[in-house]
């Protein structure tokens, strides 16, 4: 690396440390100028759109700015840990917009009628056994559960919102996945807590 580019290399990193241990208002516009316009040209080369590039930035840098005291200089430099950010949030963006739109009038989505026999009354039940179970686990593991499987977040997503480490989250979500098969199986449901 050059002499100029490792200056250079040294000033973001500073800029974001600044950010990061004084909340450096005047070091973070810095660091938004410089990065925007790189931001931009790398998401629309990524096949983004210019409205959707643009929102994207924001996000980027509203996490840079409440993350960065994670930024750690010895293991990578400001630019790579951005760029990091931004390729996150372009594929996080990409999932959420193929997902297909839910439309109410789906047949497979509207309840058959029912009937009185003996399925339905199985159905009641096991909904209710598992709304049950649900109960029964520990808030924390009850609270990631409904993140992952109800509002249908990346796990990523989950551990960034809660500021968990992502190990936790998924080990929190195997545990209570655990107990809530036991519980349906009609076992104790009591078990290990994370």
């Amino acid at each position: 690396m050059q002499a100029d580019d490792r200056a250079e290399v040294d000033r973001l990193n500073d800029l974001l440390l600044r950010v990061a241990r004084q909340r450096d208002r005047q070091a973070f516009v810095t660091l938004f100028h410089h990065f925007a316009p790189r931001l931009k040209s790398f998401l629309l080369r990524a096949g983004m759109e210019a409205g959707a590039a643009e929102e994207t930035i924001q996000d980027v840098m509203v996490t840079v700015w409440q993350r960065a005291e994670t930024f750690d200089p010895r293991l990578a430099a400001a630019g790579t840990w951005i760029f990091a950010i931004a390729r996150n949030r372009r594929i996080d963006r990409l999932r959420r917009d193929r997902r297909p739109t839910f439309d109410p009038n789906d047949p497979a989505l509207v309840p058959d009628e029912a009937d009185g026999s003996m399925d339905t009354m199985l159905a009641e039940e096991q909904t209710a056994a598992l709304h049950r179970a649900i109960r029964s686990l520990p808030p924390e593991q009850a609270d990631l559960l409904k993140m992952a499987y109800f509002e249908d977040k990346a796990h990523s997503a989950i551990a960034e919102e809660r500021r968990l480490p992502l190990g936790t989250v998924k080990s929190r979500l195997r545990l209570a996945l655990a107990r809530l098969r036991k519980a349906m199986a009609g076992d104790d449901p009591a078990g290990e807590t994370l």
